[in-house]
Parts: C-alpha cells; structure tokens; sequence
C-alpha cells in the first residue's frame, strides 16, 4: 500500500466544506442517494490503493448508500457519527455535526460488514442480555451501541457489527452493565 491519502466518502458538497476545514484526506461525494455507478466504480478502485472510509449521514439515505456501497467494495471502513452530534438548523447530517464528534467516529473504524468473522457472540447472548425482546432493548442497545461507536442499530445489525469488531459476549456483559 502506498502512502496515498486517505479516501472519505460523503454524501455531498456542503459535508466536504466542513471537513476540509480539518481533515487531511481526499474526499468524494456520492451526491446524496443518487450515488451511480462511476462513483462506485472509482471508489472501488481506488480502495485497492488507499484507506476508504465511508462517512454518511446518521439516516436512512446515509443507510442506504453504506448498504449500497457495502456490497459493491469488499474493503471499506466506516465511521459513525452518532445522530444526536449531527443535529443542527433542523438539519441532520455530518456538516451539522461537530469536530471533535468527526475525529472520535474516525478513531472507531468499523470494517466492512461483508467481511464478517467468526465470533462467540450469538442471537441468544442478545436476548439473555435484554439487548432483544424486551420493551427497552431498544433504548439499552442504543446505549451499548453508543459504547462501542456501531452507529444506530437494529438487533440484527448490531449482531453483525459485534461479530466484524471482535466482541466478546464478556465484551457485551460489562457494557451492558455499565450502560444500565
């Protein structure tokens, strides 16, 4: 690998102002959901020679580009900005959101989910943990999801994003009861 700068891929212009101001890397901008495919083309060649990260929104759209681009590049990072840190002027997205909120998801790379690896975390420790099946596994798995930077989850995501980071059920125990 050669020491090209780092790819971060956004979701529009105004989030490339904002990061520029702070950031030493190349950006490009899948210009919002509309994202073609010479845009995903580039990006999949360019992950072959530089660090991409993916850097959407904290919503649907910015969910559906990662899904989109998920499947098309095997070796893509993400960063998740919480949505609460993306809120400004009744807008959400990373231009709305803060440094210090950018460089902490930045420092809490997740690996592409299509690289998934083995792990002793099942669906069943989720359950056990009150993570599934209750009335506040919702707000508890925020919480823990919160803990280890995975960005806004369903149970189903926030299993798979475990597994990729390596995380124990042990791991799991000890958030959980630090997050209660």
């Amino acid at each position: 690998m050669n020491n090209a700068k780092t790819l971060i891929i956004v979701e529009g212009k105004t989030d490339i102002q904002f990061l520029e101001t702070f950031l030493d890397a190349e950006f490009v901008s899948v210009n919002g959901s509309a994202i073609s495919r010479e845009t995903i083309s580039f990006i999949k060649e360019a992950s072959k020679q530089r660090k991409c990260i993916v850097l959407t929104d904290p919503d649907a759209p910015g969910a559906r580009i990662r899904k989109i681009l998920n499947e098309a590049v095997p070796n893509l990072l993400h960063a998740y900005v919480p949505k609460e840190k993306c809120i400004a002027h009744g807008k959400v997205g990373i231009a709305e959101s803060d440094k210090q909120s950018v460089l902490e998801a930045l420092n809490h790379l997740i690996p592409n989910e299509v690289n998934i690896n083995v792990s002793n975390i099942s669906i069943q420790d989720l359950y056990e943990l009150g993570l599934l099946g209750q009335d506040n596994s919702s707000f508890l798995r925020d919480k823990v999801s919160h803990f280890f930077h995975l960005g806004k989850t369903n149970g189903k995501t926030f299993l798979k994003r475990c597994i990729v980071l390596g995380i124990t059920k042990n791991d799991l125990e000890r958030a959980v009861h630090e997050c209660r």
